[in-house]
């Protein structure tokens, strides 16, 4: 199951269809770029899902116990699925931390949930060779966010506000420092 899952993820960013011509584009999705020092980004951005409960699944906290979604009630969570071998994922990751250097003082729990078939092996080298002081490899053995997103693309980020409540879901890449981005955040800040 979980190479069914990673077939499927294989492709990471690399098939997504150019800007505004999104397969699932329904009222609730935009696509767009967000553009950043390092290059444009590419995502969808979802909220046909709003209002829909965050998953029970248990997963890996970076000392390697337990952890649940429900352990962050409370507080906004930004949940990001993202793996060492997918390049736009690693693109996204110092937008991600700055956003938890920022946000996380005033309560958001920013989640950078890995997706890695090889878990703490490579999520470890990985923490210590990138400057990311603000975030935390969690690790995902099971597959289980990847399965229950569906989304079929890395990265996926899912936006809760704090009643646990999903706000946005954006497929793809974004720049967390662009406008967009930041009222993605706001938004479930002030829910």
């Amino acid at each position: 199951m979980t190479l069914l899952l990673l077939a499927g993820l294989g492709a990471c960013d690399k098939q997504s269809p150019p800007a505004g011509q999104g397969p699932n584009a329904t009222s609730g999705e935009a696509t767009g770029p967000a553009q950043s020092g390092k290059g444009a980004f590419s995502y969808t951005l979802d909220k046909s899902k709003a209002g829909t409960p965050a998953p029970g699944f248990t997963f890996q906290n970076p000392d390697g116990s337990d952890a649940k979604l429900s352990d962050f009630a409370g507080r906004p969570m930004l949940v990001n699925l993202w793996a060492t071998w997918c390049a736009p994922c690693v693109a996204e990751m110092p937008t991600l931390d700055a956003v938890a250097a920022e946000y996380g003082k005033q309560g958001l729990a920013v989640l950078t949930i890995s997706q890695d078939s090889q878990g703490e092996a490579v999520i470890k080298p990985f923490f210590e060779k990138h400057p990311l002081p603000h975030l935390k490899g969690w690790i995902d053995p099971e597959n289980q966010f990847g399965f229950h997103y569906n989304t079929g693309m890395l990265p996926t980020t899912v936006i809760y506000d704090a009643q646990g409540r999903e706000t946005a879901r954006v497929v793809g890449a974004m720049d967390w420092n662009s406008r967009e981005g930041r009222a993605l955040i706001e938004a479930a800040m002030a829910s």
